[in-house]
């Protein structure tokens, strides 16, 4: 019994900080009524820079093209550190809200998560540029808090478990305190619950979002600095601690201090307990279980508390970019496919590269398309659906050996399957919630399925049989600069332009009617007497089956997948850039698949200055930030020729 105990407190130290995201989420959510997906990002961000500081005396800068540090003094000692980081995440918190979502104030939702998605890339990208990640393991071993054994009702535990839990204690209860009782607290409490009302009483809303963005990023900072010995310090995985932090302010509908701060103190010492399960009994697999409780929770919220139908006061909730699909959408697809190919026969090996993965690129972003951009039903869980395809595959073609194309299809099928179950959940919920719900899903599946030895190969991943049809070899793999065959880059152009032609007469047809009625309003939809449940899944059937195939053209392309193959940012950067470029057109997969990392137009910025694609994930971010403020339709929205407008409207009947 002890030994549970022992891990129940040694999940403090965790448990504290999940718990104090947690606080910062709600009190950027109460000041500007967005959910700021980023916000773990920049607490790793200030503890990057904390450690820096401690380090050389550096104060490291986050705007890409500036000098990246200045020297601010020599070896600063712990209290002024402490002070110096503090001060400068005020300034950041502050700036953020002041540059960028305070002009989301009115916006949709959709708006305000495109907005902190973008944030979260630049952010990791930023801290990959900035700091030595070999450096990143000296980083943890130094935090403020002291880390001495104490024994407390016989449980022996590092102090700095207590402390945590102890300030994050503390600080909710003085939170409490202060938005229930001062001037300030009833201030921000009427801006949260009607801002035009509050506005209209003399209470501007900016003032209150300054402070409370600036005391959000001093709790993320102070979160990431005092737990640096207990978790692992790094750009990707400590941005992703916001999905239990998500999880944690969900019970309480994104208001309740109290219940945010329990609720992550008990997931971070549940998932603890877990682990101590995991090596008592032998029977339960060595995979992330751990990483699949927030998953859960998020379930059980839904389930208790979800609304199949969106009351009155949500009609207008989320508001999407407009619906287009050009007049000669089909002739462009086709022209853009032939233009492929003869660059596949004609160019050098860089450029067939680009088009390779650009080309499977727009192909998960047309997933992004039907799920996000037609049917209104925000996904960050492709990527995932897109590994289960693939390492259906694998499994399909080691163990049965059937020939090529059967094994790509079995695992689209299995794909497919895997995104109706996820898509259960849209029939509960929609908008936000159901992006933290498929963020979730997604942790837990790369956690849980994805490191899952049987299926996926364990650490040493899962050899990839190349595919072959007809007696012809569509490898991807040559010597040379024959790297990669251009037969293999006529496979995925081919599976672009089906999946392409196949979603575009979807939209011109009595589906993508239904898609848009849904989309635009639930309820109005279910009246005209549409079937709003098997709409929503029919989408998502349609949507894992692309996603399936995009997976599967990936594992070929890579040759050797493993658990990592297929993680969660990288379903967040689909969602991304194919917002950026227009998640409501079908032919705006195309350009998201130029925008992808490792395609045509990073080839481009290696061609004109090498080493600048080291920044195409910041730029992609920034410029993800501004179409969420400035052009909400993408790229290809921003203007419509007038010829065009009647055609569109037409397609819309």
């Amino acid at each position: 019994m002890s030994s549970h105990f022992t891990f129940l407190l040694l999940g403090l130290g965790v448990g504290a900080v999940i718990a104090a995201l947690g606080i910062g989420v709600v009190v950027t959510h109460r000041a500007s009524g967005i959910i700021n997906f980023a916000h773990a990002a920049v607490g790793m961000f200030l503890a990057f820079s904390y450690y820096e500081l401690r380090a050389t005396g550096d104060l490291v800068l986050p705007i890409v093209g500036l000098p990246d540090r200045f020297h601010l003094v020599d070896r600063p000692t712990v209290v002024t550190a402490l002070v110096i980081i503090v001060v400068y995440a005020m300034a950041l918190g502050a700036a953020l809200y002041w540059l960028i979502f305070r002009h989301l104030d009115t916006a949709p939702p959709l708006a305000g998560l495109v907005a902190s998605l973008g944030l979260l890339l630049y952010l990791i990208s930023v801290a990959g540029l900035r700091f030595d990640q070999q450096g990143a393991a000296a980083f943890i071993i130094d935090g403020p808090l002291p880390d001495r054994l104490v024994t407390i009702a016989g449980v022996v535990a590092p102090l700095d478990r207590y402390l945590l839990a102890g300030g994050v204690v503390l600080t909710t209860a003085v939170l409490w305190w202060v938005y229930r009782t001062t001037m300030f607290g009833l201030r921000t409490r009427a801006v949260s619950e009607n801002r035009t009302a509050a506005t209209m009483i003399g209470i501007s809303p900016h003032p209150i979002g300054i402070v409370n963005w600036s005391l959000a990023a001093v709790l993320a900072a102070l979160a990431m600095i005092m737990a640096a010995p207990i978790i692992r310090l790094d750009p990707g995985t400590s941005s992703l601690l916001i999905v239990p932090a998500l999880a944690a302010a969900l019970p309480g509908r994104f208001r309740s201090l109290p219940v945010t701060a329990a609720t992550g103190l008990a997931i971070g010492m549940a998932q603890s307990e877990i682990l101590n399960l995991q090596a008592d009994w032998a029977w339960l697999p060595d995979i992330g279980l751990q990483q699949g409780l927030p998953f859960a929770l998020v379930l059980v919220t839904l389930f208790v508390r979800g609304d199949p139908l969106p009351g009155r006061s949500s009609l207008t909730g989320v508001r999407l970019p407009r619906p287009t699909v050009h007049r000669h959408a089909r002739l462009i697809a086709v022209a853009v496919a032939v233009a492929s190919v003869i660059g596949l026969l004609t160019l050098d090996s860089q450029w067939r590269t680009g088009i390779i993965v650009s080309s499977i690129a727009a192909t998960f972003a047309l997933s992004v398309v039907v799920l996000t951009g037609l049917v209104g039903q925000i996904s960050l869980a492709t990527f995932a659906v897109a590994g289960v395809a693939a390492f259906s595959m694998v499994r399909v073609s080691d163990d049965l050996s059937l020939p090529f194309p059967l094994p790509p299809l079995l695992g689209a099928a299995v794909a497919v399957v895997v995104s109706v179950v996820s898509g259960l959940a849209a029939l509960r919920t929609r908008g936000m919630t159901l992006a933290i719900a498929t963020l979730a899903a997604a942790v837990a599946v790369e956690e849980l399925l994805f490191r899952w030895g049987w299926l996926t190969g364990g650490l040493t991943g899962a050899t990839v049989t190349p595919p072959k049809a007809f007696g012809v070899d569509l490898r991807i793999s040559a010597a040379g600069d024959l790297f990669p065959r251009w037969q293999f880059g006529i496979l995925v152009v081919i599976v672009l332009l089906f999946c392409l032609l196949g979603v575009i007469n979807l939209r011109l047809s009595g589906t993508g009617r239904r898609w848009l009625a849904v989309r635009a309003n639930d309820r109005a939809a279910e009246a005209a007497g549409i079937n709003v449940a098997l709409t929503k899944l029919g989408a998502f059937a349609i949507a894992g089956l692309i996603a399936g195939l995009a997976g599967t053209m990936l594992a070929y392309r890579r040759e050797l997948v493993t658990s990592s193959s297929f993680g969660v940012l990288d379903s967040i950067v689909a969602v991304a850039i194919t917002y950026l470029a227009g998640a409501a057109a079908p032919l705006a997969a195309l350009l998201a698949g130029v925008l992808g990392a490792g395609g045509l137009l990073t080839v481009t910025l290696e061609r004109l200055s090498p080493g600048s694609s080291d920044v195409q994930l910041a730029i992609n971010g920034v410029m993800l930030i501004v179409a969420a403020i400035k052009f909400p339709s993408g790229i290809l929205g921003v203007r419509r020729p007038r010829r065009l407008r009647g055609a569109s409207k037409r397609t819309l009947r």
